[in-house]
């Protein structure tokens, strides 16, 4: 397994299967190896490419099935250029990309539409990623009808069935998106996540915008939603007190690399990296504890 930065063992956990890394069956349902993504800097009147941005510059990780990896660092390291390099709606410059250990690093469009199904996002701002001017049912439903699955009745009765799901009452569904609040705005981004009933989700600082209370209620349902689908996750967040919650592995983003992963709270009670120490450090009354994962039962 080529994992770069520092790597830590592997101990028992209720989050991820019962190896880190591992899905069920022997293998993860994603492995990402030597990910790159470079975009060109174009400068002059002819726009030619005077250098580039290393955003993503050698990341390798694997997520098991069940499990929510971490992926943190701050703003501007790269990390939610991973997610969508992830989900191919940014192209790798270099690296593969392995779900179910089949590589979808070069598949173009019509081939990715199967494992479009399969992973999807929960965007940083529930309004901005939300068309104003489509209903909220009609947003949940538009998966739905670009991958046409079912018929109008069927749709709208698997639209009410997400609602529910997500803590919204069906009759919502007529309602747009300006008539909500963050938190169930977010909440119906959430619902359309699921409406293909994928295996991943692709969290992208998904609590970011919201107020603290809210916060706490969307973390519970995503982790009652993950428990309850057996859903993976990769959780990409700034916050290392927010990524101590919800992750059972972490990884630790610095400019375009990891620098170190391994199990959350060893990571956080004893960081290896100097950029892992000075993330805890800066966090305003660091005198918090990393929460210590305890085994089912136990």
């Amino acid at each position: 397994m080529n994992m770069q930065g520092s790597e830590r063992g592997n101990s028992p956990h209720p989050n991820p299967p019962p190896h880190a890394g591992e899905g069920i069956g022997g293998g993860p349902l994603v492995a990402v190896h030597g990910l790159k993504k470079h975009f060109p800097i174009h400068k002059g009147v002819f726009s030619r490419v005077s250098g580039q941005v290393y955003a993503v510059d050698g990341v390798s990780f694997e997520i098991g099935r069940g499990e929510t990896l971490g992926l943190v660092g701050e703003s501007g390291c790269g990390k939610s250029t991973v997610g969508r390099t992830l989900l191919k709606l940014l192209e790798p410059t270099e690296g593969k990309i392995l779900v179910h250990g089949r590589d979808i690093t070069d598949l173009d469009r019509e081939q990715m539409l199967p494992y479009r199904r399969q992973m999807q996002m929960i965007y940083q701002d529930p309004y901005a990623s939300l068309n104003p001017r489509m209903s909220a049912g009609e947003i949940v439903g538009e998966p739905l009808v670009i991958h046409g699955i079912g018929d109008a009745k069927e749709r709208r009765e698997r639209v009410a069935g997400l609602f529910e799901r997500v803590g919204l009452r069906p009759e919502l569904t007529s309602a747009y998106p300006h008539e909500f609040s963050g938190g169930q705005r977010q909440r119906i981004g959430i619902a359309r996540a699921l409406a293909l009933e994928p295996e991943l989700l692709i969290a992208d600082e998904p609590v970011s915008a919201l107020d603290v209370s809210v916060q706490a209620q969307i973390l519970a349902l995503l982790e009652d939603l993950r428990q309850r689908l057996g859903l993976t996750m990769l959780f990409i967040t700034h916050d290392l007190r927010v990524a101590a919650q919800v992750c059972g592995r972490v990884a630790v983003m610095q400019r375009g690399v990891i620098v170190e992963q391994g199990i959350t709270a060893e990571v956080f009670a004893a960081p290896r990296h100097p950029y892992t120490r000075s993330l805890l450090d800066s966090i305003p009354g660091r005198h918090w504890l990393p929460p210590v994962r305890q085994k089912s039962g136990s």
